[in-house]
């Protein structure tokens, strides 16, 4: 018998689906989902989107919500910043806070593209609380990032770090410019079914 985890993760209302593809992390499929606001208002990589990563067995692997309603809005303070992640976690990846081990809390910076009514570009700054963590029962990191707003605004999970020569090796599909560094230019892609579907066989277990 297989079971779904059902994520409390939900794009805005003023966002419309534009993309869902399977996609590698870390040598396993999983789907990116991708959202822009249905005023197109800075769509396009760089821009304005909310994403998702979720693994073939229903597991969220992560999710971004690049929003210039959150630019220049007051940050939570640490303490609140942890209380909000810790219910986030409960909530959506509860299986990370039994061994979770934080590393740091601080303000980490997004670029945001805004473009204008002449066709030019300008960069706009959005910044959370990062609650940078590791689960001490694999050594994978794992992050929550809270906006001004007071709600989760990006999470990342199982992310595998090489030491030396240091850096990410998990694929960083929430993130754009890691997309347009490799050649990815989001376009369309059909919604097939079939392609994102697999074999749930080994996926008990999960809750």
């Amino acid at each position: 018998m297989t079971s779904t985890i059902v994520t409390l993760v939900q794009p805005p209302a003023t966002h419309v689906e534009i993309t869902r593809r399977p996609v590698t992390v870390d040598g396993e499929t999983a789907t990116l989902t991708r959202y822009e606001r249905q005023d197109q208002r800075n769509a396009g990589l760089g821009g304005e989107h909310y994403s998702t990563v979720v693994d073939r067995c229903g597991r969220l692997k992560g999710f971004a919500n690049i929003s210039m309603d959150l630019v220049g809005m007051e940050l939570p303070s640490r303490e609140r910043t942890e209380q909000i992640a810790r219910a986030f976690l409960q909530g959506s990846a509860p299986d990370l806070l039994p061994r979770m081990k934080i590393s740091w809390i601080e303000p980490h910076n997004e670029a945001v593209a805004i473009h204008s009514g002449d066709g030019t570009r300008t960069t706009a700054t959005l910044t959370g609380m990062k609650v940078k963590a590791r689960n001490l029962a694999d050594g994978r990191w794992f992050w929550v990032i809270v906006g001004g707003d007071g709600k989760p605004m990006v999470f990342e999970r199982d992310i595998v770090w090489v030491t030396f020569p240091g850096h990410r090796k998990t694929e960083k599909w929430l993130h754009d410019g890691w997309l347009r560094e490799n050649g990815d230019d989001m376009k369309l892609h059909t919604k097939r079914r079939d392609s994102l579907s697999s074999n749930q066989n080994d996926c008990d277990g999960l809750h």
